[in-house]
C-alpha cells in the first residue's frame, strides 16, 4: 500500500508493528488476537491496523488489517516506514511488539532508527526480557525503552528485571497479560470423544518445535508413568519452526520420534505435525487432563501455550521458568526440575492419583485466567494506551449480541433455578419468586424486540411459576428444588412480582395470559401501601404504571400517587443539604427510588416529583460513579449517612438499576446525560470496573456473580444473569426506539 492510500485510510488510530499471520510465529498470533478484540470492542471509533514484518525471500496473502509491509533486513525500510507514519493523520499511536529475532541486525538493533525517527507516540511489549544483558543487549533494550511512552510486559517479574538490569523506571512499565480465549470450564470427555481420544489419559504440548522446548525430557518421563498408567496418551501437537526447518530441516522431529521408537511408546506418543488455528487449539485443550510445559529457557517470561491452558482450566506441570513460577503459584499448578524426567512423572503422577488436587488446580487456574480473556486484555491495553495520547473515552456503544442461552440453562419445566455453580445450576438452591418475576420481564421484553418463541415459552414458565406460588391472601413463595414445599418469601417480592405482572399486562398480546397476569394483580395488589419499604413502593409503582398506560384506571392512578406522595414524606424526612435521599442509609437497587418519582411525574406532571427525583438521583450518581466508572455501593456494609462508604463487593443487581433508571430518566426528560451514564454504568459490565475485567461471559450468556476487591465470583447465578439481560435489553429498545416507558 501506497503512502496516498494509508493516508486515505480511515480512522486507523492504533498502529501495530509486528509479524501477522499467515506468517506463523506466536508473536503474529498474538498481533491477530490483540487487534481482533480491540476492534470486537472499539471499532470503528478506533481501529487497530498492522505494519507487517516480512522477509526479502516471502511472500504472504494479508488480510486488509495489515496496511503497509515491510522488509524487515532492510535498514532503509525502517526509516522510510517511521516517516511514512509521520505523515499520516490517521496514525495516533505505535505499538511495537517486539521480539530480538523479529527485527532486522544484530539482537533486533534495525528497531532503533525507526524509533529515532518516528515523532508518534510509541508503546512497546516486550515478549522477551532477559536478566543479566551484555552491554549491546542491554544499550538496545535501554534505548527502546527511552524512546517509548510506556512499556508492556505480560509478568510481574518483567518488571524488576527491567528497573534492576536496565535501569527502566518501573513508573513506565505495565503488567498486562497474555491474552487467552474466553472458554467455559467444561470435562474433557466429550472433547476426547469428538477426537477419538475416549479412554485416553491425554497429556499434551502444544507449540511450534524447536531444540529449546525440552519434549525429550517429557518423552524420557513416560516410562515411568506408563508402568502405572498404561492407557496414558502424550499429544506433541505443533510443527517444526519454519526458522529452524529452513536451517536444519526436521532434525529435531526426528530425534524426537527416533527417541519414542527407542522407549517402545509408540502407542502412548502421537505427533500433530500441523500449526493449528485457534478452534482446533481449544479442542484438544479441552481434551487434555494434564498440559505439560517443557521449555528449557529459566528466564521465559511469558507463555502462550501456557496461558491458554490456564485459561482452559488444565491442570499444569511446567518446569521452572519465570513466568511458570508466577502463574502457577497458590496452587494453580506444579513445577517440576529442570532436564529432570523423574520429575515430571512424580507431579503427572501426583495429578492423577488424586482428582480432588487435580480439580482444585483446575478451577484455580481457571479462576486465575478469567482475568487474561481477549476482552480484558483489549480493554487493558485502550486503558493504557488513552493514558499515552487520548483515542477515545474507554466506555463503548458496542454490546454484546443478546443471548438467552443461560437463562435457558438456569430453567426447568418449574421455573428458573436460583444460583449456579459457574456455570452449571445448583438445583439445591431452589426457585424464588425475585428471581422469576425479573426473569418474565427479560422474556417479556425480549419478546417484544424478536417475536421469539423461546420468549414464549419462558414467559409462560414464570408466569405459571408465579400462579403457583402466590397464596389466597396475594403473597408470593420461594420453592424448594426436591420437595416443591413453598416458604415465605419478602415484602419485596410482592413489589417485584407486581412489576413484573405490570410489565407483562402491558406488553403482551395474548388474551388468556393476561387475564391471568391480571388476577394475580388483583389478589396482591393492596398488600403494598404507604407503610411499606422503600423498595418495595417502588417496584410496585413500577408494575402499575405500566398496568396503567394500558387500561387507564384512575384507582390505580391514586395508587400510585399514594406511594409517590409517602416516599415524598420519606425524603422530606431524611434529606439535608449534604445528604439527598429517602432513608439514612444505601443498601440495594437504590435508584429505584429516584425511578419511581420519574415515572409517577410522567403521569401526573407533579413537579415536586420531578424535582425530587433529580436531585437525588444525582446525590445516588456522585456517590457511585468513582474515577470515571461505576462503582456500586458494596453489599459489606453498604453505606450508613453517618459511617463510611462500602465499595465491595459490588453486585450486577446494582449495576443493573442504575442503567435502567438513567434510561427511564432519559426516556421522560430528554437529557442527554442521563442516556450518557446508563452507558457509563453498563460499561461496568464489559470491563469499565476497578479490576478492568467483563463481568459478562459472552461464551454462556451467564453474568458473574460480583466484584470484590481483588477477583470476579464466577457463578453466573439467575439475579445476576436476568439483570444484565434487563439492562441490555433496555438499551436495545432505545436503540430501535421501542417504547421502555
Amino acid at each position: 500500500m501506497d503512502e496516498k492510500e494509508i493516508l486515505k485510510f480511515k480512522d486507523s488510530k492504533i498502529c501495530f508493528l509486528s509479524n501477522f499471520p499467515p506468517k506463523e510465529c506466536g508473536i503474529a498470533t498474538f498481533t491477530q488476537d490483540l487487534i481482533s478484540a480491540l476492534n470486537k470492542k472499539f471499532n470503528p471509533k478506533v481501529k487497530s491496523r498492522v505494519i507487517a514484518l516480512n522477509e526479502e525471500a516471502n511472500i504472504y496473502n494479508y488480510d486488509n488489517r495489515v496496511i503497509m509491509e515491510m522488509n524487515k533486513d532492510y535498514l532503509e525500510d525502517y526509516i522510510a516506514m517511521a516517516k511514512k507514519i509521520n505523515r499520516s493523520d490517521k496514525i495516533r499511536i505505535v505499538c511495537i511488539e517486539h521480539e530480538f529475532g523479529i527485527f532486522g541486525g544484530e539482537y533486533g538493533s534495525y528497531i532503533i532508527p525507526f524509533l529515532e525517527t518516528i515523532e508518534k507516540p510509541v508503546v512497546v511489549t516486550f515478549h522477551s526480557v532477559l536478566p543479566e544483558p551484555n552491554s549491546l543487549r542491554k544499550k538496545i533494550v535501554k534505548f527502546i525503552c527511552d524512546k517509548s511512552a510506556a512499556v508492556i510486559v505480560m509478568a510481574e517479574s518483567a518488571i524488576d528485571i527491567l528497573n534492576r538490569d536496565y535501569g527502566v523506571p518501573k513508573s513506565k512499565i505495565h503488567v498486562i497479560r497474555h491474552g487467552i480465549p474466553d472458554t467455559p470450564l467444561q470435562s474433557a470427555e466429550p472433547y476426547k470423544k469428538k477426537l477419538r481420544l475416549e479412554n485416553k489419559i491425554v497429556l499434551s504440548t502444544f507449540g511450534l518445535l524447536s531444540r529449546g522446548k525440552g519434549i525429550e525430557y517429557m518423552i524420557k518421563a513416560l516410562p515411568y508413568l506408563v508402568e502405572k498408567h498404561p492407557n496414558i496418551l502424550y499429544l506433541i501437537i505443533g510443527e517444526t519452526h519454519p526458522v529452524i526447518r529452513r536451517r536444519e530441516g526436521e532434525e529435531y522431529r526426528n530425534y524426537l520420534t527416533d527417541l519414542v521408537k527407542k522407549l517402545k511408546l509408540e502407542n502412548n506418543v502421537k505427533f500433530y505435525n500441523k500449526f493449528l488455528d485457534i478452534n482446533e487449539l481449544i479442542e484438544y485443550l479441552l481434551a487434555t487432563d494434564v498440559y505439560i510445559c517443557t521449555n528449557l529457557e529459566r528466564n521465559q517470561i511469558v507463555s502462550g501455550t501456557l496461558s491458554y491452558a490456564l485459561g482452559c482450566g488444565r491442570a499444569v506441570v511446567s518446569t521452572p521458568n519465570l513466568y511458570a513460577e508466577e502463574v502457577l503459584k497458590n496452587e494453580r499448578g506444579l513445577l517440576a526440575n529442570l532436564q529432570d524426567p523423574k520429575s515430571y512423572a512424580i507431579q503427572i503422577d501426583k495429578l492423577l492419583s488424586d482428582p480432588n488436587l487435580k480439580k482444585r488446580i483446575e478451577q484455580n487456574a481457571y479462576a486465575f485466567g478469567r482475568s487474561m480473556i481477549w476482552q480484558n486484555v483489549a480493554s487493558n491495553h485502550l486503558h493504557l494506551f488513552n493514558k499515552v495520547v487520548k483515542l477515545r473515552e474507554d466506555t463503548t456503544e458496542k454490546y454484546p449480541q443478546i443471548k438467552l442461552n443461560h437463562l435457558k440453562t438456569l430453567t426447568d419445566g418449574v421455573g428458573c433455578i436460583q444460583f449456579s455453580k459457574l456455570s452449571i445450576p445448583d438445583n439445591s438452591s431452589g426457585y424464588t419468586m425475585d428471581d422469576n418475576s425479573r426473569a418474565l420481564i427479560v422474556a417479556t421484553m425480549h419478546d417484544n424486540l424478536y417475536n421469539s418463541e423461546l420468549s414464549k415459552e419462558l414467559s409462560q414458565i414464570y408466569l405459571n411459576f408465579m400462579e403457583r406460588v402466590q397464596n389466597e391472601e396475594g403473597k408470593f413463595c420461594d420453592m424448594e428444588y426436591e420437595t416443591k414445599n413453598l416458604i415465605p418469601s419478602s415484602e419485596d417480592a410482592v413489589g417485584r412480582g407486581l412489576w413484573a405482572l405490570g410489565h407483562f399486562v402491558k406488553n403482551n398480546a395474548n388474551e388468556e395470559l393476561v387475564e391471568r397476569a391480571k388476577r394475580m394483580i388483583n389478589r396482591s395488589y393492596n398488600l403494598i401501601n404507604k407503610e411499606s419499604s422503600p423498595r418495595a413502593k417502588a417496584f410496585t409503582s413500577i408494575g402499575l404504571y405500566h398496568y396503567y398506560k394500558k387500561y387507564q384506571e384512575e384507582s390505580v392512578l391514586s395508587k400510585i400517587k399514594e406511594l409517590a406522595d409517602s416516599l415524598v414524606e420519606s425524603y422530606k424526612e431524611e434529606a439535608t443539604e449534604e445528604w439527598n435521599w429517602f432513608e439514612s442509609y444505601l443498601t440495594y437497587s437504590n435508584s429505584k427510588l429516584p425511578e419511581m418519582l420519574f415515572l409517577a411525574h410522567n403521569l401526573t406532571d407533579n413537579p415536586e416529583y420531578l424535582e425530587i427525583a433529580e436531585k437525588s438521583l444525582n446525590f445516588l450518581t456522585n456517590l457511585v460513579f468513582y474515577k470515571g466508572e461505576l462503582s456500586p455501593i458494596g453489599q459489606n456494609g453498604w453505606y450508613n449517612r453517618q459511617g463510611i462508604r462500602s465499595f465491595f463487593d459490588q453486585q450486577p443487581i446494582d449495576a443493573s438499576s442504575m442503567v435502567q433508571t438513567y434510561l427511564i430518566a432519559y426516556s421522560i426528560t430528554g437529557d442527554k446525560k442521563h442516556y450518557q451514564n446508563a452507558v457509563l454504568a453498563f460499561n461496568w459490565f464489559l470491563g469499565k470496573n476497578h479490576l478492568k475485567q467483563m463481568i459478562y461471559n459472552e461464551v454462556t450468556g451467564g453474568c458473574y456473580d460480583g466484584l470484590s476487591h481483588t477477583s470476579v465470583n464466577l457463578n453466573q447465578g439467575a439475579e445476576s444473569t436476568i439483570e444484565y439481560l434487563i439492562s441490555r435489553l433496555m438499551l436495545e429498545h432505545i436503540k430501535k426506539e421501542k417504547d421502555i416507558i
